[in-house]
């Protein structure tokens, strides 16, 4: 796919690794929808870095845990730029908690936005996408979907859904949807992490470093631009984590 002149909807653009992913497509020629929930003013920042690129953008706000929301900021992304050609699904709880202290509001909270919404946003958009004969759905997964990590359960399992997800929907959205997933090692870690802990995970790493949201972007780029080939794969992008 050639992405100039196409439209790519990034859900959680606003900040991380969403917004690498965001500012990347713009580089490519792509003009961007720049989703948010709470991140106004960082989402505005990515639109006015776009601007500035000479590239185009609009801020779009919708609460991943309504599905009403979701489907109402489709059809604005649709009214706005007139079509959708990729979808990253981006967005995602992270939330640290043992498994005596997880409430139904914590399960419900990360399931729905890190599972349940990229399967409708890929409902909504992906029936878009068909309808103008191509389209790319990359979402951004975790190794902890082969691996679960202590102490985040929900986390955990909702991204072992979305591989799972990931290749459901690549076969029926196939022809002319690709669907992959990418699997992310350590590239930002969260802010309460102490340089320590960030140090240890490094140290469990192959490469033994730190990757970055710009190694993810990179990724996703690849999956939309370089190749058409692949569909219901899953990208480890995670310093050799899983094979240390």
């Amino acid at each position: 796919m050639d992405l100039k002149g196409k439209v790519a909807l990034v859900t959680g653009a606003g900040r991380r690794v969403g917004r690498a992913i965001a500012i990347k497509f713009a580089d490519h020629g792509a003009s961007v929808a720049v989703h948010y929930r709470s991140s106004h003013a960082e989402a505005d920042a990515v639109v006015a870095e776009i601007a500035g690129m000479r590239g185009k953008a609009r801020a779009f706000r919708a609460n991943l845990e309504n599905v009403a929301e979701i489907e109402k900021m489709i059809a604005g992304v649709l009214d706005a730029f007139g079509r959708i050609d990729i979808l990253v699904n981006s967005a995602s709880v992270f939330a640290r908690k043992p498994l005596t202290q997880i409430t139904e509001r914590d399960w419900d909270a990360t399931l729905d936005t890190n599972l349940k919404a990229p399967f409708f946003l890929s409902k909504f958009a992906g029936a878009a996408m068909r309808r103008k004969g191509a389209g790319k759905i990359v979402n951004i997964g975790d190794w902890a979907g082969t691996r679960p990590y202590k102490d985040y359960l929900p986390y955990s399992v909702s991204k072992c859904g979305l591989i799972g997800l990931t290749r459901a929907l690549a076969k029926e959205l196939a022809p002319e949807v690709q669907v992959n997933c990418i699997a992310l090692g350590m590239v930002a870690p969260p802010d309460e992490y102490s340089k320590r802990e960030v140090e240890r995970l490094v140290s469990r790493t192959l490469t033994k470093k730190m990757g970055s949201p710009e190694d993810v972007a990179r990724a996703v780029i690849f999956f939309c631009e370089a190749t058409d080939f692949a569909t219901g794969a899953t990208l480890a992008l995670d310093g050799g984590r899983l094979l240390a």
